[in-house]
């Protein structure tokens, strides 16, 4: 199940982050007696806001995210205890030093390293359509090496998240290795589920389910490696290695299914899930030269080894032989290949930026459950862009052109197609000084079909629905116009503004009746349109110990495809408290997920809340909280279809005490971190089986 809309702020590459990195430095905050606590200051810029953390927040974090949890920056939602950053509900890119990394990547990082949090709501050209940016300026520290320990376990379940990271220096070298392990085993889990047939001669069936209980497990494991070698001003190289492996990623449901038609009840099983390993390899190198011009090259790659597989049963009760019996079981062995080049320009100024991008994505299927039968499918990327920034007075702009063509092809049956994609972006701000700006933000990007999107072959969900690929599937284009005031004032500081976003020919599921199958496809539909106003702001409610941040959006969308036009309204949201003093951390939580309106279904991540309370001492942190001591977990969806309408709720038993013990070490003289402009994401395709 899947949790989800971007803000905006100026369409740059990451070098204009970087080179704006350099020259900020000047504005780092003063140094605070120890007994003040004072909350983050904002530093609003042309094409992001700048956060330089208090001596508190420093002092009350044993880890990058921590950190950032204590920075409460409005927007984001950061859960350390779940491993999650959002904002508004969509993924954050997250990058140290300008290069793009992982939540683990930032959870090693020491909090007296990070300089400051640059905070990009709408992502230029380079980051190849990101919703938001967090980069993590991390500063020379005067360590020669550090390691980092967390244990978070659960007090009433088979819960918890473990983690150890160490950083050796020698010379111009920095040598990083870690792992992590995250369990979830056997988690009590609940579906309230109804759903309505409408056939084509217009008879309905209705079914619903009486939920017999079920669980849920998923537990993984990370181990990283890297190595960096930094000549200052000069050379950079980096390489690093990681493997993620999943040993288990499954949910099983038990219910009983009641007919409208008044047939006998019925004893459903349904279990799906999948397991595997992705090992990554990145290799990166940057070259600066005379004139302030720079070339950066970065080559990555993965490969995905696993199955994904789905059991669907249907019986009478007290009955021998299955009413529907579905097995499917795919094998994946699938590998990406990435490699970008970029060139930067810096004036006083103004910068230029211009780079291309090759991507390879070659997947293989096996289908077990269908004596073996072996697919093939072919996906080819290559993208070109350039961009300009200037800055005169008080007005700043950046305007850029990116252009992406895409290639399939699905060796068996010999089909596919291509096309060429333009990614216009322009932005435009007017600051009237440090604490009030203005902008105007426009933006594009491409969505390329998934392997499931275009796989070919049926896959029966239950007794009569079935789902298919559409090899004829084209990329899908978005475009954003964004209006932003930000503001910063004695003890209230944040944004507001609204958002337009059209996708013309966005894929969606589509529905048909093939005979007695009702069959979901996907199809490039008629359209998305919404319009959203958001309000996110930071107030210092009791200076120096108390502070609240949050979110609130309200979103109107229209969607359109074959045969129905939907329209949803829908308000979501987040909210965050801290309070800090003698050196401990009283914090809480709620989040209120979005609704996204995707073809004919409404669906939603999880509504969530947390209650956490730490307390630091010398070198480490004890803390103990909960979650969701309130109400109940939901993530679920809405089914709005003529053919096929239903409500899906699923409950899992996550009111979970915890306690943490994180301890940090730190010794000797230590070099920065190696600082990327470029990082090209090569992520291995996954096929998905089964799950209604």
């Amino acid at each position: 199940m899947k949790k989800i809309v971007i803000l905006t702020s100026l369409t740059m590459s990451p070098l204009l982050g970087l080179a704006q990195t350099q020259t900020t430095d000047s504005e780092a905050p003063q140094v605070l007696d120890e007994i003040v606590i004072e909350a983050p200051k904002v530093i609003r810029k042309a094409d992001m806001d700048v956060y330089h953390p208090s001596k508190s927040a420093v002092d009350n974090a044993k880890n990058g995210v921590q950190l950032l949890s204590n920075l409460m920056i409005p927007t984001l939602t950061v859960n350390d205890a779940l491993s999650s950053i959002q904002a508004a509900g969509q993924s954050v890119q997250l990058r140290i030093n300008g290069r793009e990394s992982s939540i683990d990547q930032v959870r090693a990082l020491l909090p007296e390293t990070i300089k400051r949090v640059e905070w990009i709501d709408n992502p230029g050209l380079r980051y190849n359509g990101a919703n938001y940016v967090l980069n993590f300026v991390v500063s020379n520290p005067a360590l020669g090496g550090s390691l980092q320990t967390i244990a978070r376990p659960a007090l009433n379940t088979a819960w918890g998240f473990y983690m150890a990271d160490a950083k050796f220096n020698v010379g111009r070298s920095q040598w990083e290795v870690g792992a992590n392990f995250k369990l979830t085993n056997k988690i009590k889990t609940h579906r309230d589920y109804t759903e309505t047939f409408t056939y084509t001669d217009g008879t309905t069936l209705t079914r619903d389910e009486n939920s017999l209980g079920g669980e849920m497990d998923n537990t993984l494991g990370n181990v990283w490696a890297s190595y960096s070698y930094i000549r200052p001003d000069t050379t950079v190289f980096v390489a690093e290695f990681g493997l993620n492996h999943k040993f288990t990623d499954k949910f099983v449901y038990n219910g009983l299914l009641s007919l409208s038609d008044g047939s006998d009840d019925i004893l459903l099983n349904d279990i799906h899930g999948d397991k595997g390993s992705t090992p990554t390899l990145s290799l990166y190198w940057q070259q600066n030269f005379s004139h302030r011009q720079t070339l950066a090259l970065n080559f990555s790659s993965s490969f995905y080894f696993g199955r994904s597989y789905s059991d669907y049963l249907e019986q009478l009760p007290g009955a021998a032989a299955y009413l529907t019996d579905i097995h499917t079981d795919i094998k994946d062995r699938n590998q990406a290949y990435a490699v970008e080049a970029d060139y930067i320009k810096n004036w006083s100024n103004s910068r230029f930026t211009a780079g291309a991008s090759y991507t390879a994505n070659r997947n293989r299927s096996e289908y077990r459950n269908l004596d073996g039968q072996i697919f093939h499918q072919r996906q080819d990327k290559v993208y070109f862009f350039a961009e300009y920034f200037h800055r005169f007075g008080k007005w700043s702009a950046t305007a850029g052109m990116g252009v992406q063509y895409t290639d399939f092809l699905f060796n068996e049956s010999n089909r596919g197609n291509h096309s060429w994609s333009p990614r216009p972006q322009a932005t435009i701000t007017y600051s009237l000084n440090q604490n009030h700006n203005f902008r105007l933000n426009f933006t594009s990007w491409q969505s390329t079909p998934s392997l499931a999107e275009t796989n070919i072959v049926p896959q029966q969900l239950d007794g009569f629905q079935w789902r298919e690929g559409n090899q004829d599937l084209k990329t899908a284009n978005s475009y954003m116009l964004t209006l932003r005031y930000g503001f910063n004032l004695p003890r209230v500081g944040g944004s507001f503004g609204i958002r337009a976003f059209t996708s013309p020919n966005a894929i969606t599921p589509l529905l048909r009746w093939d005979d007695e199958r009702l069959v979901t496809t996907y199809e490039n539909s008629r359209g998305l349109q919404n319009l959203s106003f958001f309000l996110a702001p930071q107030i210092d409610i009791v200076p120096g110990w108390l502070m609240a941040s949050g979110y609130i959006q309200y979103r109107m969308e229209r969607m359109r495809g074959t045969g129905y036009t939907l329209n949803s309204n829908a308000w979501s949201g987040n909210a965050s408290i801290h309070l800090m003093h003698w050196g401990f951390v009283l914090s809480g939580q709620y989040v209120r997920a979005q609704r996204d309106l995707w073809g004919e279904k409404i669906s939603w991540g999880e509504n969530l809340n947390l209650i956490d309370l730490c307390y630091n001492w010398k070198s480490w942190q004890f803390s103990a909280g909960i979650i969701m001591p309130f109400g109940k977990y939901d993530q679920g969806s809405k089914s709005l279809s003529h053919w096929n309408s239903n409500e899906q709720h699923m409950r899992l038993d996550m009111r979970m005490p915890y306690i943490t013990v994180s301890y940090n070490l730190q010794w000797g003289r230590q070099k920065r971190g190696a600082q990327k402009l470029v990082d090209v994401n090569a992520d291995a395709d996954r096929s998905t089986a089964g799950g209604r």
